[in-house]
C-alpha cells in the first residue's frame, strides 16, 4: 500500500499494490493490518455502493454528523469519477479547502476521507460503480448535505449541467447548516 498525502489534514489518497499477469490481476483494496502500518487505523463497520447510470451525475456535498460521524475509503470499481472531500473541521490547518480526486477502476485509487469532511463526486463516464467503506453505521438523524456549489468552498467541478437528485439540488450553503466539526 502506498499512502499519498493530499495536502488536507488526514485525507490521503491509497495506492494498493497490483499483482498482475496475463490472466489478469489482484489486489487488496483493504486489509486493517497493513492500513494500521501506514498510519490509517479505522476499523470500518459498513459497505456502500452507488451506482449512477449517466455521465455528469453529481452526489454530494454529504456527512453525518456527531455522533455518528464517518470516515470513509472510497473506489471506483467500475467507470471514473472526481471525487471530492472539504475539510470543515474548524481549527484544521486544511479548514475550508478542498481536493478533487480521479478514482476510477483503471487507476485502483482510493480516497481515505477521515470525520469532519463533506464528501461527493461526479461521474465522468457512463455506468459508474462507486464502493466506499465507513467507519460508523447510517443514522438517518445525522445526515446531512450542503449544496454542492456553495462558493464558499470554490470547486471546480468541471461540469456544466450536472445530474442532481432532487435532495442534493435544494442543499443550503454550509453558513446556513448546522453542521459543525472540531479539529
Amino acid at each position: 500500500m502506498n499512502k499519498i498525502e493530499t495536502g488536507l489534514a488526514g485525507c490521503y489518497i491509497i495506492e494498493p499494490q497490483l499483482f498482475g499477469d496475463d490472466r489478469g490481476w489482484f489486489y487488496e483494496s483493504y486489509s486493517r493490518e497493513k492500513f494500521a502500518q501506514i498510519g490509517i487505523d479505522t476499523v470500518f463497520v459498513q459497505d456502500n455502493r452507488s451506482f449512477s447510470a449517466q455521465k455528469g451525475t453529481l452526489r454530494g456535498l454529504h456527512c453525518q454528523t456527531e455522533p455518528h460521524a464517518q470516515a470513509k475509503l472510497i473506489c471506483a470499481t467500475r467507470g471514473t469519477i472526481t471525487d471530492v472531500a472539504v475539510d470543515i473541521r474548524e481549527g484544521s490547518p486544511s479548514y475550508m479547502q478542498h481536493i478533487c480526486v480521479e478514482l476510477s477502476a483503471e487507476n485502483h485509487r482510493m480516497l481515505y476521507i477521515p470525520k469532519g469532511f463533506l464528501h461527493g463526486f461526479v461521474t465522468r463516464t457512463e455506468n459508474v460503480d462507486v464502493f466506499y467503506k465507513v467507519d460508523d453505521f447510517y443514522a438517518p438523524e445525522n445526515d446531512r448535505s450542503v449544496r454542492y456549489n456553495d462558493p464558499a468552498f470554490g470547486i471546480d467541478w468541471n461540469v456544466e449541467s450536472p445530474i442532481l437528485s432532487k435532495k442534493d439540488s435544494e442543499n443550503v450553503p454550509l453558513a446556513a447548516s448546522d453542521i459543525r466539526f472540531h479539529f
